[in-house]
Parts: structure tokens; sequence; C-alpha cells
């Protein structure tokens, strides 16, 4: 018989061969993919040159002190971007059309010159900004959904599935072994007793006295629940988000215009209250701004700019002030707030205490403001949430006069570097009421 070779291991080392060629193939595709074009930048580099070198003036999708940059690199030629870069004035001077046009459209502001930025610095700073915009929230939806599996996990739905499916295959399986088992009972002579005839199920359920009482007593305990979930909610006003008498974005002033929030609520830093800002402290700067200025179409703002001009125009007329001729007029009108945080009378809380000696962040107890188009109450601020953040939060006491001596007592009585509120006395009762 004619001897056949071993086909098999041919073909084995074959597929073998082609399957290592097809993959370090693919992994120099994606590495060339992953490594960027030869003089295109980096845009991760060149987000921290943008923030440190032009953030100041610049934003990429709104007018700000200078142009919005976001696609500038399609827009003008790259050299031409270097010299504007490094010598702004220069090029205006030689005339240069595109330059002259930017410096009057801009209030003939002078861009400062960057001869320190090389142009591989530049090169990463436009690779930067022709960056597409991502679409917001899209991940955050994704990891809300419910249901859905958790890094490397398993979907909470599927688990929950899986063990209905179990809970019915055992409710089958006993349903078959009973009539199994009365099978066999016949076949083997011994009587089954006949079903008695089932009463209606609410008199079945009250000749159980058992049954009754239990029942009765599962029900109260859930009917307290409730009532008592209830009952602790009644002053709780998370979420109160009213409509104010002239509307003030947090969003804008805060959030893309950078604002100090001590710069408007200045009593925070010395005084028991936050205070409400005067009206003045608004018109520092819209005595030169009458008009919304930012871009209708960027992601901070929530309503067009003639409302938002409106607004403006209600400051104006509260303060009794004229646009036209800038002028104050002397006819004023006061402007009822409407107030988001009240706490109850026997409650004591100190801004000053948080703010200028513990060196908490306002965004601790209010929330991110600097998102919230209209201010609401972010936090409960209920006595069960501060007492826990007295708990949690260690006090900063490095370089801190107010804390000095009693830190070093209380160190050594715990025998740990840092101390929590609590442990400084935060959850004594005379603290907050009295």
């Amino acid at each position: 018989m004619k001897k056949v070779g071993n086909h098999n291991s041919f073909s084995k080392k074959l597929i073998f061969s082609l399957a290592m060629v097809l993959s370090l193939s693919l992994s120099s595709l994606a590495q060339d993919a992953a490594a960027p074009a030869a003089g295109a930048g980096d845009p991760a580099k060149g987000k921290a040159i943008f923030n440190t070198n032009c953030a100041a003036c610049h934003k990429l999708d709104a007018k700000s002190t200078g142009p919005a940059l976001r696609g500038v690199a399609d827009k003008y030629d790259k050299e031409w971007v270097y010299k504007w870069v490094h010598n702004s004035a220069e090029v205006i001077k030689s005339g240069d059309a595109d330059a002259v046009k930017i410096f009057e459209e801009f209030n003939k502001t002078p861009m400062p010159g960057f001869p320190q930025l090389s142009t591989e610095d530049i090169d990463n700073i436009l690779a930067y900004t022709s960056v597409k915009e991502e679409a917001p929230a899209a991940a955050a939806t994704t990891a809300a959904a419910p249901g859905a599996a958790q890094e490397g996990g398993v979907s909470n739905n599927l688990i929950l599935g899986v063990l209905a499916v179990v809970l019915l295959m055992l409710v089958a399986m006993l349903f078959f072994v009973k009539n199994v088992l009365n099978k066999i009972a016949v076949a083997n002579g011994v009587e089954v007793a006949a079903k008695e005839k089932s009463l209606p199920l609410w008199k079945a359920f009250a000749k159980n006295q058992f049954l009754v009482l239990v029942s009765s007593i599962v029900m109260i305990l859930i009917g307290m629940y409730f009532i008592y979930g209830y009952l602790m909610q009644i002053g709780v006003d998370q979420n109160y988000e009213p409509i104010q008498p002239i509307h003030y974005s947090h969003k804008i002033h805060a959030g893309d215009n950078k604002i100090e929030c001590k710069y408007c609520h200045s009593s925070a830093r010395v005084s028991k209250t936050a205070g409400i800002p005067s009206l003045n402290v608004c018109m520092n700067c819209h005595k030169n701004i009458s008009e919304f200025q930012g871009d209708k179409d960027s992601t901070y703002v929530d309503y067009s700019k003639e409302f938002y001009t409106a607004e403006i125009q209600k400051l104006y007329d509260a303060v009794g002030w004229d646009k036209n001729t800038q002028s104050y007029t002397g006819k004023v009108k006061p402007v009822k707030w409407v107030r988001v945080h009240n706490l109850p009378d026997f409650v004591y809380f100190n801004h000053s205490q948080h703010v200028s000696v513990a060196g908490v962040e306002c965004q601790k107890c209010h929330g991110k403001v600097e998102t919230f188009e209209i201010m609401k109450q972010d936090q409960p601020l209920t006595m069960g949430w501060c007492v826990n953040c007295h708990r949690e939060t260690d006090v900063k006491v490095e370089g801190n006069e107010y804390y000095a001596k009693i830190h070093e007592e209380l160190s050594k009585k715990y025998g740990v570097d840092k101390l929590t509120a609590a442990q400084m006395g935060g959850l004594e009762c005379g603290k907050c009421h009295y």
C-alpha cells in the first residue's frame, strides 16, 4: 500500500504561519494609526500648551478677546500662523490683509508674541484646535443606561433573568415530581387522598389566624416605613430651583468666564452669611457689557442672545442706568430675589469658619455651580449630611495658625497626623445648635 504523507500537519503549519503574518500586519497597522503623522502635531500636548498660553484670550468655539480657534489650521497657511504667533505686530505692520483684518475686528487689541514657542509647539496647538467637538454626554448616557454592565462585569438584568429562569425550572420540577410520586403511589396500591373542595382565597386567609396576624404586622411595618420616609423629607428642599426676577447664569459667569465665587459673595470670607451680591457688583462689568457677548451656538449657552441681552436690560432698569447716555437716572427698582438655601432657625452655620479657616470649597455644599444655568440647592443640607461631612473631612491645619495649638494636642490624643472635623469637636451639639 502506498504511504500517504501527513497533510493535516502541513495544513496546520500553513494556517499558523498565515495567522502569525496577519497578526503582525494588523499590529503594525494599529501602531501606524495610533502614531501621529509627521508634522501633524500631537493634540494632547497641544491642549496643555493651549491652556497655558492661549486660553486666557482664546476659546475653541466662541469669540473672546481673540477669535475662536476651532479649525484655524484650515483657514490660514501654516507658515503665516508661525509668523503670527511669534510676532503678530510685525505681520500687521507689513500690511498683511488677514493680519490687519483680525486686528481691526478685535478692537485693535494686539496679540502678544510667543517667540518661545517652537514650530513643533504650534503644530501641536493646531492639532488640538483641529479636533472635532465630541458629542456631549455620550459616555454618561452609556454609563447610566439601566441594566448596563460595569467594567468587566455582568448586566444586572441578565443575572435577574437567569435567576427567574432557574426559579421557574424549580417550580416545574416540583410539579412533575409530585405527579410522578402520585403515580408510583397508585401503582403500589397506596390510596391518594382526594382533593378537598377549595375555599375562596379570602375565606381560606380569614380561617388562618396566624397568617392574619403576621400579615397585619407586616402591613403596619410597611405603612410605618413609608410614613417615616415622608415625614423625614419635610423641610428638605434638595434640587429646589426657583426662577429669579433677573436671570443669572452661573454657567456663563463662574463657568465660562471663570469669575471667582467670592468676588460676588465676598462676605463668605468674613461673615456668617455669604450674602446676596449688590447690583453695583454686577455693574462693575455690565457698565461696559450691555448685550450678550458669547456665541449663540456655544455649548454653555442655554437661551438665545436676545434673552440674555433682555436680562441685562432688567439689571439696568433696577439700578437706573441709561446705557445710551452712560449715566444713572436715579430711578431704581428694588429686586426681590428668591432665597434658594434656607437652614432652620435653630441651626448655626458660619461661612467664614468653613471657607476661610477650614478651606472648604464652595462646591462641597453648593455643587458644581459653574455648570448651573439656574441656581438650585444641590445637597439635602440635612443634619445627617452635615455630620457625615464632619466625620469624613480632614481639617487643613498645615500653616493655619488658627488650629496650631489644638492640632498639636489632639494629634497626641488620637495618635494621628490628620484630624477630621469630628475629632476636633465637630459632632458636639453646641457647635451647630443654640
